[in-house]
């Protein structure tokens, strides 16, 4: 049992310095000898547990994955109203992935072209369709106007929080994405969002920026 906990503690190393590694300096640039260093492991200990680079990418992919769908599960399992739902997860996303580099990791190897192995489906496939869920809910809830067309709201939503953490990961510090997070929210609720509700919401988006964000 000590052995196989020591062994799943080595995994976790050498996946956390990967990503960091990824997140820094990119996935093509990162070579298995830079991990190896970076995780403070020997060469036999990485390769016990991943036998490419492309593994350890795969990895990730997956924990990212994980994480989103717990995420996703948790804030529907909570009773908030779709439209809280969805924005309270973008929050927790862009909150968590300044502390967690597998998720900063995640999203670079999604945006450079690393496709995950099946039957994991690609982190933006799996956003869309988490995202027009909840935009279907919220249209239910009167959150949404009805005619509005879902695909194209929950297609520009993806766009705009990963364009906004891919923009931002150049141009300023990662704890700056509860911000950028809160200002999309903000234009979004103005299309979105009957008058008659908007207030709720805007003020819920200042809030969500405000504190840590529970699910």
């Amino acid at each position: 049992m000590a052995r196989q906990v020591r062994a799943e503690q080595t995994r976790a190393t050498i996946i956390t310095a990967a990503a960091e590694l990824f997140d820094r300096q990119g996935y093509e640039s990162t070579s298995l000898s830079d991990i190896v260093e970076h995780a403070r492991v020997t060469k036999g200990a990485l390769y016990f547990h991943f036998a490419a680079k492309e593994d350890l990418a795969h990895a990730i992919l997956e924990l990212q994955s994980a994480t989103s769908r717990r995420l996703a599960r948790d804030t529907e399992l909570r009773g908030h109203t779709s439209l809280e739902a969805l924005m309270r997860l973008t929050f927790c996303i862009a909150r968590m992935s300044a502390e967690d580099p597998v998720l900063r990791a995640g999203l670079r190897l999604a945006t450079g072209g690393t496709r995950p192995r099946p039957p994991l489906s690609h982190p933006f496939t799996e956003w869309l369709d988490i995202v027009t869920a909840r935009l279907l809910g919220a249209v239910k809830e009167a959150d949404v106007h009805p005619d509005v067309d879902i695909d194209v709201v929950a297609h520009s939503l993806v766009c705009f929080f990963v364009g906004t953490r891919v923009v931002g990961r150049s141009r300023e510090s990662v704890a700056r994405q509860p911000r950028r997070t809160a200002e999309m929210w903000q234009l979004l609720i103005r299309g979105l969002v009957p008058v008659t509700r908007r207030a709720r919401y805007l003020s819920l988006a200042a809030r969500l920026e405000r504190e840590i964000v529970p699910v």
